[in-house]
């Protein structure tokens, strides 16, 4: 406990004097906050790719000072960029002996802007010589230190901002991530798919079985809830003609949190006429693959050690198949609820009385199945239960044209032949609040203006939803889907 408060003792001090550097250098006219601009002529990791042509050349670079090393008449220092990190050599002789002084003040975490010469030291290591070295901001705190870095996940998801100063691998994280989400809209956009965007807050929170979160909207004096998913305002806009759309948006999920599930996460819907759940098969297929070439440079890719390649056909099995495959059990024998329930005490898969044959499918997909799909599957032709919006299947009935793709063991997307018959779709909201009313928090509730649009005509539709987040998970090799949200929901302090 001494030694602790010793070292708070000292962590004060040392925040003392930093706050008692920008008072003189703010006495002295000299306000590093005042400074409004800089002029940027290039990166860190530009003067090193191209240090041939640039060798001999006048830059300025800016960003943090991770290092500095002082050495009489000379130092050196490192600054942290955007792209990396470039030393730079500071010389009294060369940038003036008051401005050296002052230099030799500068603390770790300040940010400057290096003007100078690009050279290699005797060392081999690509530098820019300092002409002139301008601090640009007083960094008033203190970094972690350099060779520990931040590893207290708590304090890194809590200040991100400090994480990315820290730790390169997670800026490559985030920077991977905003190339992901750019692959994904230049694909669409070469498709046809027009990009659009619906309401967030909404009166009927349907689309997917999930609890929302609750508001009061003020001005109308109504409750509202936030969306849960994007699905049914963007199949209104294929009953008005817009034929391919989609929409990447934030979706909030009253749930818990764990690895793979944050309350607030990034969604992907997508809607196409005239096509079915085949189509969007194929379309995953082929987007899976695009975004990985172009942002990885390769369709193979690595996740906790375990190689998964994206360059082969993707298999396709039924969810009966499946559960056939990996539990022993053959779901087309399963006559009666009776029969269902005797097979889950069998198989010690709990399930509640209001479940349903089909239900007790899903409850044996996901204790049996899902665990072992670790290379891209498309999981078809799931019970019409756990199903509202999908279409029949007319060859068998009780199931739907229905979809999960998984990869790693996860639900990567689910996607549908749209159900597009209004009568048929109001039984199934019916269904959806008969089972809201025996304790179903998750179930739909009928939204009549949704039907009103079906009644109008919606044509034949494949549609599928894209969890972003668990994407990036995997194209960037992250354990926890907090490790690719830049600000994950915390419990507050």
């Amino acid at each position: 406990m001494a030694e602790k408060n010793v070292q708070q003792q000292d962590v004060g001090q040392l925040l003392k004097v930093r706050r008692e550097k920008l008072a003189a250098l703010q006495e002295a006219g000299k306000d590093p906050f005042q400074i409004t601009k800089y002029d940027v002529t290039t990166h860190s990791a530009d003067i090193k790719e191209k240090f041939e042509e640039m060798e001999g050349q006048t830059v300025r670079v800016a960003g943090r000072l991770m290092q500095k090393r002082v050495m009489g008449k000379a130092s050196f220092c490192n600054v942290q960029d955007l792209k990396g990190n470039i030393q730079c050599y500071v010389a009294r002789d060369c940038v003036g002996e008051d401005p050296y002084k002052e230099f030799k003040k500068y603390d770790i975490g300040d940010i400057v802007g290096v003007e100078g010469e690009v050279f290699r030291t005797q060392k081999g290591e690509i530098s820019v010589h300092a002409s002139v070295v301008t601090l640009l901001s007083k960094s008033l705190q203190i970094l972690p230190e350099k060779y520990h870095g931040l590893t207290n996940t708590d304090v890194r998801y809590r200040q991100r901002y400090t994480d990315l100063i820290m730790n390169e691998e997670v800026k490559d994280t985030f920077i991977k991530r905003s190339k992901i989400i750019s692959a994904i809209r230049r694909y669409l956009d070469s498709q046809g798919f027009m990009e659009v965007e619906t309401p967030m807050l909404v009166a009927n929170a349907g689309g997917a079985a999930a609890r929302p979160f609750e508001t009061h909207f003020n001005a109308l004096d109504e409750d509202f809830k936030l969306r849960i998913s994007l699905e049914l305002y963007l199949k209104r806009l294929i009953v008005g003609g817009l034929e391919r759309v989609y929409e990447i948006g934030r979706v909030f999920r009253n749930e818990g949190l764990d690895t793979r599930h944050n309350p607030e996460f990034t969604l992907m819907e997508l809607y196409q006429a005239y096509t079915d759940y085949h189509g969007m098969m194929d379309l995953t297929e082929n987007l899976y693959r695009t975004v990985a070439q172009e942002v990885l440079g390769t369709t193979k890719i690595v996740y906790n050690g375990t190689e998964i390649d994206l360059g082969q056909p993707f298999a396709r099995i039924t969810m009966v198949d499946a559960v056939k495959q990996y539990a022993g059990v053959d779901w087309d024998e399963v006559e009666t609820l009776e029969q269902a329930r005797a097979l889950a005490k069998e198989h010690h898969v709990e399930y509640e009385e209001r479940h349903k044959k089909g239900d007790i499918l899903n409850l044996f997909f996901e204790e049996f199945v899902e665990e072992h799909l670790i290379q891209p599957t498309f999981v078809m032709d799931h019970p019409i239960e756990i199903s509202p919006l999908t279409k029949k299947k007319p060859d068998k009935p009780g199931y739907v044209e229905r979809f999960e793709f998984y990869l790693n063991g996860w639900e990567m997307a689910n996607a549908y032949s749209e159900l597009n018959d209004p009568i048929d779709q109001r039984a199934r909201f019916k269904d959806q609040e008969a089972q809201l009313a025996q304790g179903n928090e998750e179930a739909n509730t009928t939204d009549e203006d949704f039907l009103n649009a079906l009644e109008i005509g919606m044509p034949p539709t494949g549609g599928i939803g894209f969890g972003i987040d668990r994407m990036c998970m995997l194209l960037t090799d992250s354990a926890a889907i907090r490790d690719v949200l830049l600000f994950p929901t915390m419990r507050s302090m």
